[in-house]
């Protein structure tokens, strides 16, 4: 290893440190830690350069509380250009606000009697747990919406979600309970997306009405998801960060793998290799928490570096600003989100003393971390910038008319 290469390992000890941020840099020199910090460290890069991030989260974070603790905090901040996530964490994000049920969820042990909680019609995920009712009550409460005139069409499922969103809200207004996740994004217009539909109880309950109207017992039912419409606005979101954010890039932070891994990564070759358009680059920034291990060889555990060979992830700054821990999101997400807020809050202490502009010129990532709360509220968007790429198309209709044709 040449010196010049080499980064010397400085430590603090913990009773020395003032703020989180500064124990994610000087006490985790090593191992885990060491990953740790250095996933800490590039989302703190990639706020600080202002980039618009993606969020691709799987399992159940709505039904274990998650979402209250650190992901909505995070949404505020205004950093977030769009989520993508699954059917269940959207289903489940119904629960709390439920007429009757009061806080439904509570902690079970892991390794209980599963068999007397079947008998107990109690429902477990993990440690959390809650009364089959609650299921039911839930389903009837989707079915009611889905019937509603103003989901009597076909729309994308950003649409669908939002307009549940907006429905969430005011069950949990009447409830009087906290927002949840898509009553947040409703109110900040933030895309969310669910890249497999058809695997999760909002759509089953759909299914249900479908089948239904097919069977003649509810005619008129017209709701419908369209898929290439929510795929091709993904990529028109992805789009804009790279050619008309303020930061021309896009970072992401992925949570477990799965679909919302895999959907949160295509956008860049459905744009290059599927449309064949000019100058459309991967992720910046790829920071992620995943629990599988890179050697079983499936999506979810994959490396950033493995995306590079994909074009998912720019092969220019992958070295320095990709990394990947093996764990559970839910042990480290609140401490990182902390962390990342503190910055803020430090920033906004130290503009409020000296300004803005002297604050800009001497600590540079100041401006990303101060940039609006009110975000860049993507959804309110999604027209002009599904037009702009069905222009950009157009310009390159002589390329994709060439991929018609293959000697079959």
């Amino acid at each position: 290893m040449h010196e010049h290469s080499r980064r010397t390992v400085l430590t603090r000890r913990v009773d020395q440190v003032r703020s989180l941020d500064e124990l994610f840099r000087h006490c985790l020199p090593a191992f885990g830690g060491g990953f740790l910090r250095r996933v800490y460290t590039i989302l703190d890069t990639a706020i600080g350069h202002g980039c618009p991030l993606t969020i691709a989260v799987a399992g159940p974070v709505t039904v274990s509380g998650q979402h209250q603790t650190w992901l909505i905090p995070l949404l505020e901040a205004g950093y977030v250009a769009y989520l993508s996530t699954t059917d269940a964490v959207c289903y489940h994000d119904g629960h709390r606000a439920l007429t009757g049920h009061g806080n439904p969820v509570h902690e079970v042990p892991i390794w209980g009697d599963d068999a007397a909680l079947r008998d107990e019609k109690t429902i477990r995920v993990t440690d959390m747990a809650f009364d089959e009712d609650v299921l039911f009550d839930q389903d009837r409460y989707i079915s009611a919406l889905l019937q509603l005139p103003e989901f009597q069409t076909r729309m994308s499922g950003t649409e669908f979600r939002n307009r549940l969103g907006a429905r969430y809200a005011a069950q949990e207004s009447r409830s009087g309970v906290e927002a949840g996740l898509l009553a947040t994004c409703h109110r900040l217009a933030i895309p969310v997306f669910v890249g497999a539909p058809g695997d999760g109880s909002v759509f089953l309950n759909s299914m249900k009405l479908w089948a239904m109207r097919e069977a003649g017992l509810l005619p008129g039912y017209a709701f419908d998801l369209d898929l290439h419409l929510e795929v091709f606005e993904s990529c028109a979101y992805h789009y804009w960060g790279l050619f008309e954010s303020p930061a021309r890039a896009l970072g992401t932070l992925i949570l477990g793998g799965g679909v919302p891994k895999n959907f949160n990564l295509q956008p860049e070759p459905a744009l290059g290799q599927i449309l064949g358009l000019p100058g459309v680059r991967g992720y910046n920034f790829d920071v992620q928490i995943v629990s599988s291990p890179v050697t079983d060889g499936s999506l979810s555990s994959c490396f950033p570096a493995e995306a590079v060979t994909w074009g998912k992830v720019d092969k220019d700054t992958y070295l320095e600003a990709t990394e990947s821990v093996q764990a559970d999101y839910s042990m480290l997400m609140p401490f990182v989100v902390k962390a990342l807020l503190e910055n803020r809050e430090r920033y906004e202490r130290r503009a409020a003393e000296v300004g803005e502009e002297a604050l800009f010129a001497g600590e540079p990532k100041a401006r990303g971390y101060l940039r609006p709360r009110t975000g860049y509220r993507l959804y309110e968007q999604r027209g002009r910038l599904l037009g702009q790429l069905k222009e950009a198309l157009r310009t390159n209709g002589e390329w994709l008319r060439e991929t018609l044709s293959y000697p079959l």
